[in-house]
């Protein structure tokens, strides 16, 4: 118990502090509403009104945060915030591959590079609802996870490798204006730990506390969402020090704090 505290205490002094910047990404407003999701629930839950980030987050744009966050070097970060893939296509600390494009999305980051990212400008991960909630739109409807066509698009992507290393934008813009939320990377979200494996409610897990939302087949509303099935079955399997090639991230913002 006095280790889990000290582990907390070091990440909210180490992580809280860190040199704010602009990025150069755009964002849209995404009206929030309410659905059904996955797991947790079979009534409609709300979601509220929030900013996302048009596309996720590039190399670029992470290698100027390494360069005025310099705990987040490949050299520099620490063990419990990152393990050994982290950033390990660069070729060192402010350098990336000669394979690797500027302009595609950031992978090989962990849970607390992420997030941290995201807080440095004032933003923040999505939550597993917010995410969901968008994702679920394709290009003209806000819900179209009941649409065949659809759904066999993000299947598709699923089996096809090495999509990370394209640019962003390549996919298409859906109804909110959002791109490559499928057919380019996964994404972290925030709240890793909101879905149960089992039980009744979406907060009564205890079984993983891996700052991910977990998996399984338990209380799932629609099991004919093989896609979505994917997607938190690998989310079951991370923890927040995992750093994968094909796992990336963008932020969102709430727009109280937009308008402030």
């Amino acid at each position: 118990m006095k280790m889990r505290i000290l582990v907390r205490l070091i990440f909210c002094i180490g992580l809280f502090q860190c040199q704010a910047y602009s990025q150069s990404g755009s964002m849209e407003e995404i009206r929030g509403g309410e659905f059904i999701p996955l797991y947790g629930t079979k009534t409609e839950i709300p979601v509220g009104d929030f900013l996302m980030d048009i596309y996720p987050v590039t190399n670029s744009e992470f290698l100027k945060f390494v360069e005025e966050n310099p705990r987040w070097r490949k050299s520099e970060v620490k063990q419990l915030f990152a393990d050994d893939n982290y950033l390990r296509n660069w070729k060192d600390d402010y350098t990336l591959a000669d394979n690797m494009l500027p302009n595609a999305p950031v992978t090989n980051v962990s849970w607390y590079a992420a997030k941290n990212y995201c807080e440095c400008q004032g933003k923040r991960l999505p939550t597993v609802d917010e995410w969901e909630y968008v994702a679920m739109a394709s290009e003209r409807q806000p819900d179209a996870r009941t649409e065949k066509s659809y759904n066999q698009f993000i299947l598709s992507w699923y089996e096809t490798p090495n999509t990370y290393s394209k640019p962003i934008g390549q996919t298409f813009k859906n109804y909110w204006g959002i791109y490559d939320l499928h057919g380019l990377v996964w994404e972290w979200t925030s709240d890793f730990n909101s879905v149960m494996i089992g039980g009744e409610s979406r907060k009564d897990s205890a079984g993983d506390n891996n700052l991910f939302c977990g998996a399984a087949a338990i209380g799932a509303t629609d099991l004919m969402n093989y896609a979505a099935f994917m997607r938190y079955a690998f989310r079951g399997s991370m923890k927040a020090r995992y750093s994968i090639k094909n796992l990336g991230f963008r932020c969102v913002q709430d727009i109280e704090k937009q308008n402030l």
